[in-house]
């Protein structure tokens, strides 16, 4: 009982993402969070296990919760972009002065996997270093939840190869 007890912390984890592969759970059941959201599971694998390092989730949202995220995912895919990139208002930092052109570019697309709507935001280092960096997000509505599977991985096949994994596991 003690140790089904200190796994259920953890959530249930992604299945097509294994800890024999080298992904890590992160502990979910202590979180404090807002009425109307439950994590479910979270995956982390790092560098020193993998070959590419990423990070994947699932989410479920509930009640106005739920409204308000499916709107903010329904609305205008860069503005949504910009908007994951900004500080919190009030966060007590100093606002940033500008630092002359950007480092990287952003590219926000659309896209169907699984049956739902998916998010593509893809970063590319201008500085020719091949640097990059991929979020993907698939959302759809199970009964009276919107549900969340979001993925972060260094290219764009990863990071949708992640998602779908995670969506898979909801």
């Amino acid at each position: 009982m003690l140790l089904s007890a200190c796994t259920s912390r953890f959530g249930v984890g992604i299945a097509e993402l294994p800890a024999s592969q080298g992904w890590q759970p992160l502990p979910i059941g202590s979180w404090v969070l807002n009425d109307g959201i439950e994590p479910r599971s979270m995956v982390f694998c790092p560098r020193e296990a993998c070959t590419k390092q990423g990070f994947a989730s699932v989410v479920a949202f509930s009640g106005s919760q739920a409204r308000r995220m499916e709107q903010a995912l329904g609305a205008d895919p860069a503005g949504l972009a910009r908007l994951f990139s900004k500080p919190p208002p009030g966060d007590g930092r100093k606002k940033a002065k500008p630092k002359g052109p950007a480092k990287s570019t952003t590219v926000v697309s659309r896209f169907e996997a699984e049956g739902v709507a998916g998010i593509l935001v893809e970063i590319r280092a201008k500085d020719g270093s091949g640097k990059s960096a991929a979020t993907v997000i698939l959302h759809g509505r199970e009964a009276d939840r919107l549900i969340i599977a979001l993925a972060v991985a260094q290219d764009a096949e990863a990071a949708r190869r992640d998602a779908i994994a995670a969506w898979r596991s909801r």
